[in-house]
């Protein structure tokens, strides 16, 4: 069980109790081992703009918007924001490698964690900060009756997107619950942080290359080594957080 963990959680936030009702998942890394196609297609198509960006920094900027990563990059080597053009022509460069890589599998334990929230009457939440179609089209082939589209936040939704908690507090808005009734599910430090802005539990699983502490130190609640591992004991978190 992780009463510690709760007790931990209720008290910094100043809640009286939790009552589980929905579980809010973000996609990349999570769902889908697609980190490795974004940060292939991040590197390859920002060098095309004479732009340096490792694929380790891929990770450290999952969640954020497309625009707000090449504002980053645009602002660290030219010294400015980038135009919207320039956003726009160099976020669509992007997306037609990524379009190009190797379709990413399902993350091996998503399946059986979808299902069983499902099961157990809990609502799930999609929470990306992904605009690419192509993966948000293999939501429903993949994981069939699990998601609704007035219950998935997007990059098409948000004005700000992960650290910022905007993408969490729609998607409770979205779901009808109160922070202390979801449990977020994440794997990237940004998106962490945006859980934890939103006042939401949040249990990371370290998909990618980044060390365990760069997870917790972004505000984790919970860790595990991989979505498989949290499957393994969804049971004593759903007792845990009724």
């Amino acid at each position: 069980m992780f009463e510690k963990e709760k007790d931990l959680y209720l008290k910094r936030h100043g809640f009286e109790a939790t009552s589980l009702k929905a579980v809010l998942f973000d996609m990349d890394g999570v769902l889908f081992d697609s980190m490795p196609n974004h940060a292939s297609s991040w590197t390859r198509s920002m060098a095309q703009f004479g732009l340096h960006m490792t694929p380790e920094e891929a990770y450290l900027h999952e969640g954020r918007t497309g625009g707000g990563t090449i504002d980053i990059l645009t602002r660290r080597q030219w010294g400015r924001d980038a135009t919207e053009e320039e956003r726009q022509t160099m976020y669509k460069a992007k997306s037609e490698l990524f379009s190009q890589c190797p379709e990413a599998p399902q993350m091996p334990g998503a399946a059986n964690l979808l299902n069983k929230v499902k099961e157990e009457g809990l609502t799930p939440v999609l929470v990306t900060g992904s605009g690419q179609l192509t993966l948000l089209d293999r939501l429903n082939h993949n994981f069939p009756g699990i998601f609704q589209r007035g219950l998935m936040v997007t990059s098409f939704d948000v004005k700000r997107g992960k650290p910022d908690p905007e993408p969490y507090l729609m998607g409770l808005q979205k779901a009808g619950i109160r922070p202390w009734e979801g449990i977020v599910v994440e794997n990237a430090p940004l998106g962490v942080q945006a859980a934890t802005a939103a006042r939401i539990f949040t249990i990371a699983v370290n998909t990618g290359p980044l060390p365990d502490q760069v997870l917790l130190d972004a505000g984790a609640d919970l860790l595990f080594p991989s979505v498989q591992s949290l499957y393994e004991h969804w049971e004593e978190v759903r007792q845990t957080f009724s």
